[in-house]
């Protein structure tokens, strides 16, 4: 007769390798976790846990929680639920000896992180800490010295622990805890401990989708030894996040306005799933990825930052600092499922068409002075349907010290879909405007440039016949709003449709 497990030696496969909440066989903890203890224990000091996804963040808190409080365990608030958000602006000195742990805090708005960066500094600099809350702050790598820049005198006051991607002895440990509790062993753990980067998520979560694949879902009666195929496992984990991840993901990439040419996000979210860790400075990007510098530049300043307030799905999964051009994945499912994703299928999906070159403007604007009302306009319109467009002023200060012609010369040739030229008598006599057509006339046979003739000069190397836009203009800007929309943005917007 077979014996079966006790009862205190059994354990079902999901309360082993945990992907939802603390693990209770298989936590382990990070190097600094007594000090992390220690601090979150001390009665009001605010405290500051950073690192990035998928390091066990706000799982070690949860775990120090536990221990410190283990009847009635302090709630974590976190901006991704709106409900949570007025319990946050509401956090105040006379909130009494409360507990605040809110996790995502580089998600709030700077209004508030400098008030509780502020409160924090209040409090840590009181001798008695009586009546007076208690901050514990959760956020990504630098959340620590971006509040200590919002707030200088706080560095001292405070403490800030990092916690960091495990070693691999520590992810190592994971599998060896889990594995013992099954009574199994799984084959090849190191691939495990090299494709999870460190990742206590992603551990957990490719143990759990080994053993499901190998029919054990709970502690074994005799050991099992657990063979895999990588590449079954990783479709198994995609397959298995698809249905949460495929629709935000491609909302992101389509854009504000979908174009079968408007690729950039696309090409943005596929560099970064081609990177080692989810949060990437995009000005290093572009700086490393020429392939893709364009499409990067072409929306990091503005486009991703309206993207992401105007798309609140693409916003739960997707973060974006436009000042400091910090973008992260801060989901480590996500950023599995995008690494182990197949990107050519997903182009097809979005509807994109495959291109070689990668531009930084989608519309080119060359105009003489005298018409930059109205160039300003079209610029403000176009760019309202997701139209990145070299408008002169926008970019004066990304220039400063060097030589416009050399800038204008290579945005008029080189990095712009399409140029759109605004064509008077006054582009034709002056300096600059003669210029950029120079620059641009080899690629009117190419149906490159769009000329917008404002009045009927005549302008060499544009052929008499070429499908221009007509628009008498007369000056009278303010009335004549409704009829640049419908002759000229929204024929240019058609234009870039049908590339």
């Amino acid at each position: 007769m077979t014996a079966h497990p006790k009862d205190n030696d059994y354990s079902n496969l999901e309360d082993v390798f945990v992907t939802e909440g603390v693990p209770l066989y298989t936590f382990v903890s990070p190097p600094n976790y007594t000090a992390i203890l220690v601090d979150i224990r001390r009665k009001g000091k605010p405290v500051i846990i950073e690192g990035q996804s998928g390091t066990g963040k706000t799982t070690t808190v949860k775990k120090a929680l536990a221990e410190i409080f283990p009847d009635d365990q302090p709630r974590i608030l976190t901006p991704r639920e709106p409900s949570n958000i007025p319990i946050i602006e509401g956090i105040a000195q006379d909130s009494g000896d409360a507990i605040f742990v809110i996790d995502d805090f580089h998600r709030l708005n700077d209004a508030i992180k400098e008030k509780l960066a502020n409160l924090a500094k209040m409090i840590a600099e009181r001798d008695n800490r009586d009546g007076l809350p208690k901050l514990v702050i959760i956020g990504i790598n630098n959340v620590g010295s971006d509040l200590i820049q919002m707030v200088p005198d706080i560095a001292k006051r405070v403490g800030i622990h990092r916690v960091a991607p495990g070693t691999p002895e520590e992810i190592a440990r994971v599998i060896s805890l889990g594995s013992e509790r099954l009574r199994i062993s799984i084959a090849d753990p190191e691939r495990i401990i090299r494709e999870s980067r460190g990742d206590y998520w992603l551990t957990q979560q490719l143990c759990k989708t080994i053993c499901i694949a190998n029919g054990i879902d709970r502690t074994q009666e005799a050991h099992r030894e657990l063979k895999w195929e990588p590449a079954a496992i990783h479709d198994a984990v995609v397959q298995n996040l698809q249905h949460n991840y495929d629709p935000p993901v491609r909302e992101f990439c389509r854009g504000r306005r979908f174009r079968p040419s408007n690729d950039p996000y696309f090409k943005l979210l596929r560099a970064v799933s081609e990177e080692d860790r989810s949060n990437i400075d995009l000005n290093e990007l572009a700086n490393s990825r020429p392939d893709i510098k364009g499409s990067v530049n072409n929306i990091k300043d503005r486009r991703l930052s309206v993207l992401l307030s105007e798309k609140e799905q693409c916003a739960r999964l997707f973060y974006y600092d436009a000042n400091t051009k910090n973008f992260a994945l801060e989901d480590p499912a996500l950023f599995f499922y995008l690494r182990n994703l197949n990107w050519d299928e997903l182009r097809q999906r979005c509807g994109f068409r495959e291109s070689d070159k990668d531009y930084e403007f989608d519309i080119a604007l060359s105009f003489a002075g005298e018409n930059r009302e109205l160039a300003k306009f079209i610029e403000e319109q176009l760019r309202e349907l997701d139209i990145s467009v070299f408008y002169d002023r926008n970019y004066e200060d990304n220039y400063l010290g060097g030589p416009w012609s050399k800038h204008f010369a290579d945005i008029f040739v080189n990095r712009s879909r399409l140029v759109v030229a605004l064509l008077d008598r006054h582009h034709h006599d002056k300096v600059w405007p003669t210029f950029e057509r120079d620059c641009f006339r080899p690629r009117v046979a190419d149906a490159e440039v769009i000329p917008v003739h404002l009045d009927d000069t005549i302008f060499a190397g544009v052929p008499s016949d070429l499908v221009s836009i007509h628009f008498q203009f007369d000056g009278e800007f303010s009335k004549n709003q409704d009829r640049i929309i419908d002759d000229i943005v929204l024929r240019v917007a058609a234009k870039l449709d049908a590339l």
